[in-house]
């Protein structure tokens, strides 16, 4: 029996099985497949749109001519963290982060600032929403600062006071009554979605321990900041999948399922797609046993009820913090390769695409959720720490074949580490647990996952061409060594929800990703890799090292691959992907049909989130966030970083209309 859904209209099997909800009839044309109007010209949402494309349909700039790229542009952002927000494009005004924290309108064409607000406490780093009424009259943006829902004037970057209680929504307010209060703001780095003149808003968990609140999902009107409708993440007593959670007094204390990452949203069918991360805590869960449902899966909502439509989970009571991290890609396909079963050859398929930590795409029919290629229940390894119940099986995709190494072996030691430290890491092998795959659980004597808890895809890692079918995937390769420590202070047993038992005792463990002396991972390149993917056959189309490492190129070693990117790629029109690479600071232009370098820039500090490509006075332009070393750089050597800025990118004048 499966244990993840079917299509609707079957009956549900197994507490993890999909609800019967009527799916909307937005936006389907006479097919009955969606009609595929999104808007990918314009820039007006974090990832291009609020269906997370991360594409763009124009193509002044392509293969011909993308050699003769140049800056017209450049925006310092300060002193502060270095920028990774996406810049949206709307309302004839440009809306980045500057590095003091606050939201700053350019005009695109120029770079010339028009002006910054005045928020106080932190903004989500990633990006923000636009909303415009029908009459154009009011713009606005909706953003997430200290906690607080905002609605900020597009025009003059004033909040807007009528908006909830004097200009905000604590986002705190709307939590079940018998969940604690979290004592810190809920802050989060998603922006969130809007949908029609609803925003979605999902909640961080309220803290990093066993006891956390749960990371709702909350939709509010975009003018006034009423709450409009929830969904419970860890459903409440007598909700469906409330029987994936152990039945316990303390049962409001079990938290976590945050989706931390992005969301997408399919205005066609009416529907918000949320993937989820793992229920508190991250590596042990003897206090949680069964599923923990809607951890770890993608649900699908009803954007305008909150209802859920159908959901598919992608781990089973996780305890490797296989988190879901980026937003799901949309598309139609027509299936034309792949394993047999499932859909059938032929057949015109609107689906979804999710990316994962361990490297798997899981593609399903957006409309119900099942499975267009099989996706297996798959017998993994059983956990040797006492009171954890690990799930006997994981579902596995059969296709299409993974992004990333499934495996790290003495074999694969990085051969570029000193000496000393590859004998260390043989040592450290012939004490732990790590040969059998991905799914090897958490252990006291230490545990190599791989591909790992930051590994595989990560947040504005994917992007998609929807035209033509192609998902292109950055993805890195980090060892993960989790090494489970018994906590055995009464207090911190007493703060265990359900830790009733001698066997069920809270575990903490040091985060180490077995950096090694000279800054670098500890599996041999590439260190990261470039992914194409046909999604009507769902074959690689090309996979090569994505990017390189400056030190050691320095010494002529190339093909490596940057260390652990961040820089998010965006497909075009005109045949192009445009991605960053930080460990060799550098950004590219490649023909998406091969992956041949066609440009390259290189900047003086690290470039990590996704560009923005937008049209302004007939002229095509691209802007890049640049700024800091980059994830795990600090010690490969590489030079200190100039300053953090927006570059913006463009084809000289005279050839703009060429």
């Amino acid at each position: 029996m499966k244990r993840s859904l079917f299509s609707l209209g079957l009956i549900a099997l197994l507490s993890a099985c999909s609800t019967v909800v009527e799916v909307p009839a937005i936006g389907v044309g006479s097919t009955g497949l969606p009609v595929e109007d999104f808007d990918y010209a314009g820039w007006d949402a974090y990832l291009g749109g609020a269906d997370s494309a991360q594409y763009s349909s124009l193509d002044q700039i392509d293969r011909s001519n993308v050699a003769q790229l140049e800056v017209v542009w450049e925006y310092a952002t300060g002193e502060g963290q270095p920028p990774r927000f996406n810049p949206v494009v709307a309302g004839g005004r440009m809306y980045v982060l500057h590095g003091g924290g606050q939201l700053a309108a350019l005009d695109p064409a120029t770079g010339a600032e028009l002006w910054r607000s005045e928020l106080e406490g932190r903004i989500g780093m990633r990006g923000v929403n636009y909303w415009r009424s029908d009459d154009g009259a009011d713009e606005r943006l909706l953003i997430i600062n200290n906690g607080m829902l905002r609605a900020v004037d597009a025009a003059t970057g004033q909040v807007i006071e009528d908006f909830g209680n004097d200009g905000g929504v604590d986002l705190r307010d709307a939590l079940p009554a018998d969940i604690a209060t979290p004592g810190s703001p809920l802050q989060t780095d998603n922006p969130g979605r809007i949908y029609r003149d609803t925003i979605i808003v999902s909640l961080p968990a309220g803290a990093y321990d066993y006891a956390s609140a749960p990371a709702n999902i909350h939709a509010y009107d975009v003018v006034t900041g009423a709450l409009k409708w929830t969904f419970n993440v860890v459903p409440r007593e007598g909700e469906f999948g409330a029987d994936t959670w152990p039945d316990a007094p303390d049962r409001s204390k079990f938290g976590g399922v945050h989706n931390w990452s992005e969301s997408t949203v399919d205005s066609e069918l009416g529907l918000v797609y949320i993937p989820t991360g793992t229920a508190r805590y991250d590596y042990f869960g003897g206090n949680r046993e069964g599923d923990n449902l809607f951890a770890n899966s993608i649900v699908a909502l009803d954007a305008q009820t909150g209802e859920r439509v159908w959901h598919y989970q992608t781990v089973h009571h996780d305890i490797w913090d296989f988190d879901l991290p980026t937003a799901p890609k949309l598309m139609t396909i027509t299936k034309s390769g792949g394993p047999e079963e499932g859909a059938a050859i032929g057949e015109r398929i609107p689906v979804l695409v999710q990316p994962t930590k361990q490297g798997w795409l899981f593609v399903l029919d957006r409309r119900t959720g099942e499975p267009v290629w099989p996706i297996v229940e798959t017998p993994v390894p059983a956990s040797d720490i006492p009171g954890e119940k690990a799930s006997p099986t994981q579902p596995i995709p059969t296709w299409p074949l993974p992004y990333t190494r499934m495996s790290f072996t003495p074999d694969d030691i990085n051969p570029l580490l000193p000496e000393e430290d590859q004998q260390a890491l043989r040592e450290l092998f012939a004490t732990s647990r790590w040969e059998e795959g991905p799914y090897v659980p958490p252990s006291t004597r230490g545990t190599i996952s791989f591909p790992g808890a930051n590994g595989g895809a990560n947040w504005g890692n994917v992007a998609s061409d929807p035209e033509r079918q192609r998902i292109y995937v950055v993805s890195r390769e980090l060892p993960l060594l989790v090494k489970l420590n018994p906590d055995v202070r009464p207090e911190a047993k007493d703060a265990m929800p359900n830790g009733e038992g001698e066997d069920i005792i809270p575990y903490r463990w040091p985060t180490n990703f077995l950096l090694q002396s000279n800054g670098m991972v500890a599996i041999k390149p590439p260190f990261s890799f470039l992914t194409a993917y046909d999604m009507n056959s769902g074959e690689q189309i090309w996979r090569i090292p994505n990017g390189e490492i400056m030190t050691l190129e320095e010494q002529g070693v190339t093909g490596v691959g940057s260390q652990t990117p961040r820089g998010g790629p965006v497909a075009t029109a005109g045949g192009l992907l445009f991605v960053g690479t930080a460990t060799d600071r550098a950004f590219r232009a490649r023909d998406a049909d091969t992956g041949e370098v066609l440009w390259e820039h290189r900047f003086d500090a690290a470039t990590e989130g996704v560009p923005a490509i937008y049209e302004a006075d007939g002229r095509q332009f691209i802007t890049v966030p640049v700024g800091g070393m980059g994830l795990f750089a600090d010690g490969l050597g590489l030079p200190e970083p100039g300053p953090s800025r927006y570059v913006t990118f463009a084809l000289p004048a005279d050839k703009a209309g060429d």
